[in-house]
């Protein structure tokens, strides 16, 4: 069968651009070549790939606007990308599009200890902020799991968590300041190296838009000095919901560790087999971690232990030293590496009160058997945000699928208990379409209207966030604008 040939129109207009692009930036920074572009064509959400027309690495934030003025100029979408990590396709390209790649855009700017802040070009990697400031006794608090690898872009984008959000707040909780290039290719500057700015609140409006408003390129984040000490305690239960019940309690009780986190049987039982930390074969595991000098640590923990020895648990064990903290985590930082080695899964993001946990984890149980296919619990449970992952085969026709339509369950389910549809990684395309669970239509329209402020032709990062055929009518509204 012959295959039909290129649209000569589509091939002219590649070339225009590209011609374009290499007018501004270096040759080695304008990837055109087919089977080069592929290597853009998804983020972590991998079971949907599509390579970009162009991509591009700029390496600053006048390179930055000259590409973006192009691209304006020319009609081309564009879609930013930092490391390639979303979980939820925020990064994912159309085949019309230049994907703008922030990676090589890595330098510290700027270290302020005084007033404690770091300015960095936004394709830095999250854990070389910290690595950048810790041996002056100071770290970045946000710590997403995937923070080896995961830029501060996207982290800005998604308005990414960690494990120590708990008590330090998720990005936009340490975020001070951007440089913002429009769509038009204008630069802006929000916020700054200072508390809070006057006016409206644009720094709160950028950080977790996901790239619809513009491209961040520079980031004033807050840093902090580092604690006295940190020592965790490992608690383990043989029902879920107990698990759940003790982590309401210990939040009830007053006392703000910096970390709890869960992780269910299928996670313990396949974490141990990888990492090989030592812990117990139970139906659930909480890793609470607290800081401060030596006498708070001993306080919150006598305190955190009192209140689950109330729920029955089948192992306490609280760290002694360093090397017992460290394996302590050992297994819960192995955790998605360790899952990936047994089963193509799906993460999600559904956010819920603290309370919910124990109905929502015995629904999430009921909804596997329902649906026929394992989950495992593997989350931030001091703040409810939870990441099931929904275990499938790739290459069992439908199973894809029926993964997607559980995880939709989930995420209703996170919404009707109080909660919301992402706690950190986005709505991407995963959830657009469940937007409407969660908002109304005069929400959305909000929503969407702010956006036609930023980019009004709704080029940027086309086809997230909003339910896709609200997005290509306002695509299309825009075009027979013109």
């Amino acid at each position: 069968m012959e295959m039909p040939s290129p649209d000569p129109s589509v091939i002219e207009r590649k070339a225009r651009v590209v011609a374009r692009l290499l007018e501004v930036l270096p040759g080695d920074a304008v990837i055109h070549d087919e089977h080069e572009t592929r290597a853009y064509e998804c983020d972590a959400l991998t079971a949907y790939k599509c390579p970009p027309m162009i991509a591009v690495l700029p390496a600053t934030t006048e390179e930055v606007a000259a590409v973006l003025r192009i691209c304006h100029a020319e009609g081309v979408p564009v879609v930013p990308r930092g490391s390639g990590t979303s979980l939820a396709g925020g990064a994912l390209p159309t085949a019309d599009c230049v994907l703008l790649g922030v990676a090589r855009m890595n330098d510290v700017l700027e270290t302020d200890y005084d007033n404690r802040f770091i300015r960095v070009q936004s394709g830095r990697t999250n854990l070389s902020v910290t690595g950048a400031v810790e041996e002056d006794g100071f770290f970045y608090a946000p710590d997403p799991s995937s923070q080896l690898a995961c830029a501060i872009a996207g982290n800005i984008a998604m308005n990414s968590g960690g494990a120590h959000c708990l008590k330090y707040g998720v990005t936009t909780n340490n975020l001070m300041g951007v440089t913002l290039v429009t769509m038009e290719g204008e630069v802006l500057e929000i916020g700054g190296p200072y508390l809070d700015s006057g006016g409206l609140d644009l720094l709160g409006l950028i950080c977790g838009s996901e790239g619809q408003l513009g491209v961040v390129t520079e980031a004033t984040l807050r840093i902090l000095p580092k604690p006295e000490g940190a020592r965790p305690v490992l608690i383990g239960f043989d029902d879920n919901a107990v698990a759940g019940a003790c982590v309401s309690d210990i939040i009830k009780a007053g006392v703000l560790p910096v970390a709890i986190e869960f992780m269910d049987r299928i996670c313990i039982e396949t974490t141990e087999a990888f990492a090989q930390a030592g812990y117990p074969m139970c139906e659930a595991l909480l890793i609470v971690e607290v800081e401060g000098s030596e006498a708070e640590i001993d306080a919150q923990l006598a305190l955190i232990v009192e209140i689950a020895r109330r729920h029955d648990p089948v192992e306490v064990r609280e760290s002694r030293s360093t090397e017992e903290s460290a394996r302590i985590w050992l297994g819960r930082k192995s955790a998605f590496g360790a899952m990936g080695q047994i089963s193509d899964y799906m993460c999600l993001d559904g956010t819920i009160p603290v309370s919910a946990l124990p109905e929502v984890l015995r629904r999430i149980g009921e909804m596997s058997r329902d649906f026929g296919l394992r989950v495992g619990n593997v989350f931030h449970a001091g703040d409810g945000n939870m990441h099931p992952l929904i275990l499938f085969d790739a290459n069992k026709p439908g199973d894809l699928e029926l993964c997607e339509a559980f995880g939709a369950e989930i995420l209703k389910l996170c919404v009707e208990a109080g909660g919301c549809l992402t706690g950190e990684h986005g709505v991407g395309i995963e959830k657009r379409d469940l937007m409407g669970v969660q908002y109304g239509a005069d929400d959305l329209e909000v929503q969407m209207a702010v956006k036609d402020v930023f980019d009004p032709h709704w080029l940027l990062n086309p086809a997230k966030v909003f339910p896709l055929a609200a997005s290509e009518d306002r695509r299309a509204a825009a075009l027979a604008a013109e």
